[in-house]
């Protein structure tokens, strides 16, 4: 053999050592447990570091670990938990890696933005990743709707909510409800009405099954905390005509203000409290509501 044969043998064998170290290196990655440690989300190379590592294969390895970012979401998000460490790590290498992998964005945005357990309760993170896919698709209009969205029902930043969806509202063919977003953030602020208007949006204008059954539990929980309101307004009447807090359905029955003991949407009678709040007998069946809680427990 030759000394350039053998000098380019050497070299090969070199070469494929490294991509085997590489590749190892990254599907440790991949393979981390569900129950992470912070060992294990300090062994997480930074974006730049696996960039390095990927020796231009860089699309494959977003794919993979945006799939990773998807189980560790969707295993956490079956075990209830509370903290989602690894997830914006895993949303943040996936993007470095390709920056025009648009579900990243959008779905992430979602994982990160709301409250555990249904989400990791970053909504800063959630803004931070959106902002990062406004640069690479600057002329979609989507994604500055959907960072008003998280402005408005994460971080209830009414201002910031009308400054995205004002920018949106500038893109050529922009969808004319960010205008009218924009306008209600600065006039209304937080009321009911505009949640259901956000939520109904999304509802209607995403494909996806998964994002369109969270936006029904959402518009569900609206309907939901109405009909808490209305019940409970009526027990309010009834103290009043009664001169004490009703200790029963029947007292607020028979001071005419019910037909009989009001149920939640399971069918199952709803509690009344001794300080008169109207109260579910199983919250955890009704994510999202904010009222009919336990007096410790704020809605999610």
């Amino acid at each position: 053999m030759s000394p350039r044969a053998k000098t380019t043998a050497a070299f090969l064998t070199i070469a494929s050592l490294l991509m085997l170290l590489s590749v190892s290196a990254l599907l440790r990655v991949t393979q981390l447990r569900e129950h992470s440690t912070l060992t294990e989300v300090l062994f997480i190379p930074s974006a730049k570091a696996v960039k390095r590592m990927s020796l231009g294969y860089t699309g494959l390895l977003a794919d993979l670990y945006w799939v990773r970012a998807v189980q560790y979401f969707g295993n956490h998000h079956l075990a209830h938990a509370k903290e989602y460490d690894l997830l914006d790590p895993l949303l943040d290498i996936t993007v470095s890696l390709d920056p025009k992998l648009e579900p990243a964005y959008k779905f992430g945005a979602i994982f990160l933005s709301q409250k555990p357990p249904q989400g990791a309760g970053r909504p800063d993170l959630a803004v931070r990743l959106v902002e990062h896919g406004i640069k690479e698709f600057p002329n979609d209009w989507h994604y500055y709707f959907n960072l008003g969205f998280i402005h408005y029902m994460d971080e209830h930043d009414y201002i910031a909510a009308a400054e995205a969806f004002e920018r949106g509202s500038s893109i050529p063919n922009a969808h004319p409800f960010l205008k009218l977003m924009a306008a209600r953030m600065r006039a209304q602020g937080g009321d009911r009405e505009t949640a259901r208007l956000l939520w109904q949006n999304v509802f209607d204008t995403y494909p996806d099954k998964m994002v369109r059954s969270n936006a029904m539990e959402h518009l569900e929980a609206l309907r939901y905390d109405e009909m808490i309101e209305q019940i409970q307004s009526r027990v309010k009447v009834a103290a009043q005509k009664l001169g004490h807090d009703p200790s029963t359905w029947q007292d607020v029955v028979q001071a005419g203000l019910l037909r009989g003991t009001p149920l939640d949407p399971k069918g199952r009678p709803l509690v009344l409290m001794p300080d008169g709040r109207v109260q579910y007998s199983r919250p955890d069946d009704f994510p999202f509501v904010q009222l009919g809680l336990p007096k410790n427990r704020t809605g999610n």
